[in-house]
């Protein structure tokens, strides 16, 4: 029995057939997984022929391989928009950029990555890769508008910190770390986001360390 999918968000009448073939394909792809994800089910939800979707991607592969890359791409839009807003303070834009993360990631589940890991795991290290990619770039312009404006300590080293939290996410983001914690990867973002920028200690706590330790 295949998985049910998400409902779908009706296309734009002027949309493109490759935007369109990726939006559904991202629906399909998080929902089922790879092993499950299907050229014949794909056509068939986009009323196209198998013979139009070859035209665009080469096949299965090509597809989930671009929607991972769409998506990363999308990602790194939305950081630079948020950080634009001279409006927003960093905890508002910090809040927005999780917000459209939470939602993008809502139907990725860990079955999802296990099953990509075992059926496609040149696609999965291209998750790493664009994470790699992605994370200190984002997270390092994060830290340094903090530090411009007040709101985090400018005695932190931004390339260590940035260090810190991806290769923190790159292990989380496994599967078998889900498995155990019981989090999916949209849970997976708001904890590491928020223990980072807010840490474990609380006012006391911190008054207490920077005693100790702030020498």
């Amino acid at each position: 029995m295949k998985a049910p999918l998400p409902p779908a968000s009706p296309p734009r009448p002027a949309a493109d057939p490759p935007t369109r073939i990726l939006a559904e394909a991202r629906r399909q792809f998080f929902a089922r997984g790879y092993a499950r994800f299907t050229m014949a089910d794909l056509a068939t939800e986009l009323g196209m022929s198998k013979k139009t979707l070859y035209r665009h991607f080469r096949g299965k592969h090509a597809i989930a391989a671009a929607v991972i890359d769409d998506m990363a791409a999308e990602i790194r839009r939305d950081a630079e928009a948020v950080l634009r807003d001279r409006r927003l303070t960093l905890a508002e834009k910090l809040r927005g950029f999780l917000g459209g993360m939470m939602e993008r990631f809502a139907e990725l589940t860990p079955a999802t990555l296990r099953d990509m890991q075992r059926f496609a795991p040149d696609l999965h290290r291209r998750i790493e890769e664009l994470r790699s990619r992605n994370i200190p770039y984002i997270f390092g312009r994060f830290i340094e508008e903090g530090q411009a404006s007040g709101a985090v300590r400018d005695d932190i080293n931004t390339a260590f910190a940035v260090e810190f939290y991806l290769h923190a996410v790159q292990a989380l983001m496994q599967p078998e770390a889900q498995r155990r914690l019981h989090l999916g990867p949209p849970d997976i973002l708001k904890n590491a986001l928020d223990l980072f920028f807010s840490g474990l200690l609380t006012s006391a706590g911190r008054k207490e360390h920077e005693k100790l330790f702030s020498r």
